[in-house]
């Protein structure tokens, strides 16, 4: 069972105890809204997360997030949400320009 704690929505915690799921998945099964305009195929950012603690959880990059990351597309604290499984307890935040404007985000 691990935990992620999204720092921006309040400090939403989500418990998971199916760490097979996407975390991204993961979030949207607690009826959280998180963008995700590729459709979760790693081709875009708009998932990404801002990660404040756990950063040491998540394996290596993703293939896609490595391209990504080579274009500047993705900063050493973020990682997105649906190319990766949680293995530990997290803490994130909604990217600015990745937020909806129909949700209230707190900090």
């Amino acid at each position: 069972m691990s935990k992620i704690l999204i720092r921006n929505l309040n400090n939403k915690t989500v418990i998971a105890n199916d760490t097979s799921s996407s975390i991204l998945d993961t979030i949207h099964n607690e009826g959280i809204d998180w963008m995700h305009a590729c459709g979760a195929k790693g081709r875009c950012t708009t998932c990404k997360m801002i990660v404040h603690s756990g950063i040491e959880t998540f394996g290596d990059d993703t293939e896609a997030e490595a391209r990504l990351r080579g274009l500047g597309k993705l900063q050493d604290n973020e990682r997105l949400a649906c190319q990766n499984h949680l293995s530990g307890d997290i803490e994130v935040s909604v990217a600015e320009n990745n937020k909806f404007p129909h949700v209230e985000y707190s900090e």
